[in-house]
């Protein structure tokens, strides 16, 4: 539903600063060179992935129809809700990372997907059953929003592993490509299984799909080299390695503050969006589906589009441009309350640009960051990117419920705007302009 920045994908590995090669030997020799299309391992990886992604959209659709609409949660209720969900990129983001850098990440990955599966599953019992509350919601969105973190910052770090360096911006175009997929298509499925089973029961699509990629990465071979038990720090040496890996990069540096602004505000107004489209506007759950599904489309035209505009414009300045992209697009969104009339096209037109847009910052921003991270670092990369990305949502959502209550949704969603529009100027203000292509690692 969100069109942050970090949504989903980021990326990332060994204090020699070698390349990616010196990691994972085995993965460079064994995986197929060409297309990835050639791949079966990556391909059975990412079947799973996409039936999950599909999922992941229903879920996100359903479960604030079922607070809203059968709970009857207020603008409050609803900020709680968002923030725990991503409460735990605050809590636990930094740690998770340190202890992924030592475990084997596709077996990280398949314990997530089972504790997800289980977690949702007890939602459409509990309301079954004729009990479910508001607080079995906020218990949920925090087991899954911690699995989560786990499963992204492994998924994030993996890639090296499964696929040769120079197949690295292909694979991640792929999954991003996936994404938008499931964008598109899960909203609107979500929407129709809410309206045939009620929204409690359409979590369990969700729970089907978790089930069906726990069984994908178990079929998948990860080529991975743990570290040795020598090469390990106290966990808060290995934390502040992380950070200062990702601070002490000055491009990186940028990157992160307007990933991390514009996901604050942007968290303002999505955490509210739900209030503002089935109340404010009026909208069916059906028609909120419609929306995020013809939007979404822009995100799949933005991963097609990514490889050209960065031949075209240069691999730097595709981020800039994008920054300023959906900073600008933002706008629209709380416009759509002014003019109730055309407000369905111009939420399709927000979702659109916006989707396409952050796709071409996404994928860009996240390649140049596994390219550049040494081996040893992937984990602690993602987990300190996330955590100053997505540490802030929690707060953001916070206060969400705590303006919309005080001033109201749409002023809230109007300061959001503006928000991500000055986000943008941690990038445009800085050397992107002059460079062409992105500095690679260090040999």
């Amino acid at each position: 539903m969100s069109q942050s920045p970090e949504s989903t994908a980021e990326v990332p590995q060994r204090s020699d600063d070698s390349p990616v090669e010196a990691v994972a030997p085995t993965a460079v020799r064994d995986a197929p060179t060409g297309s990835l299309w050639r791949d079966g391992n990556f391909l059975t990886m990412w079947s799973g992935q996409a039936l999950a992604q599909v999922g992941s959209q229903v879920t996100e659709l359903a479960i604030p129809v079922l607070a809203v609409l059968l709970l009857q949660a207020s603008e409050l209720e609803v900020g709680l809700l968002n923030a725990a969900g991503v409460a735990a990129f605050l809590v636990v983001g930094l740690p998770a990372g340190a202890w992924i850098d030592r475990m084997r990440k596709r077996r990280v990955m398949i314990w997530a997907d089972a504790v997800r599966a289980a977690a949702l599953a007890a939602l459409p019992l509990l309301w079954w059953a004729g009990v479910l509350e508001i607080w079995h919601l906020y218990a949920v969105a925090l087991v899954v929003g911690v699995a989560t973190v786990f499963f992204d910052v492994s998924y994030q770090s993996i890639i090296p592993s499964l696929v040769r360096r120079n197949q690295i911006a292909e694979a991640n175009g792929k999954l991003e490509a996936t994404r938008e997929l499931a964008n598109i298509g899960g909203p609107a499925i979500g929407g129709w299984l809410i309206g045939i089973i009620t929204a409690p029961f359409a979590i369990l699509a969700t729970v089907g799909t978790y089930v069906a990629s726990f069984i994908a990465l178990l079929l998948t071979r990860d080529h991975e080299q743990p570290r040795a038990a020598d090469d390990r720090e106290p966990i808060l040496r290995e934390i502040g390695e992380g950070l200062r890996w990702v601070l002490g990069n000055p491009l990186l540096r940028r990157i992160v503050g307007t990933t991390a602004i514009s996901n604050f505000s942007s968290t303002l107004s999505f955490t509210l969006l739900p209030i503002f489209l089935l109340r404010e506007l009026g909208l069916t759950p059906a028609a909120m589906g419609v929306i995020f599904s013809l939007g979404s489309i822009g995100g799949l035209a933005g991963a097609a589009a990514t490889p050209h505009i960065v031949r075209w414009i240069g691999e730097a300045r595709a981020i800039p441009v994008s920054a300023i992209g959906f900073g600008v697009i933002a706008c629209f969104l709380p416009l759509a309350a002014t003019f109730p009339a055309v407000a369905f096209p111009l939420l399709v037109a927000q979702m659109f640009v916006g989707s396409f847009t952050v796709l071409l910052y996404n994928i860009t921003q996240v390649t140049f960051r596994q390219r550049i991270t040494p081996g040893r670092l992937l984990g602690r990369m993602n987990a300190s990117v996330r955590f100053c990305v997505w540490g802030v949502m929690p707060l953001a959502a916070l206060l969400a419920g705590a303006l919309g209550t005080w001033i109201g949704v749409v002023p809230t969603m109007w300061i959001g705007a503006v928000g991500q529009l000055l986000a943008a100027l941690c990038v445009v203000i800085g050397p992107f302009w002059t460079m062409r292509e992105l500095p690679d690692a260090q040999h």
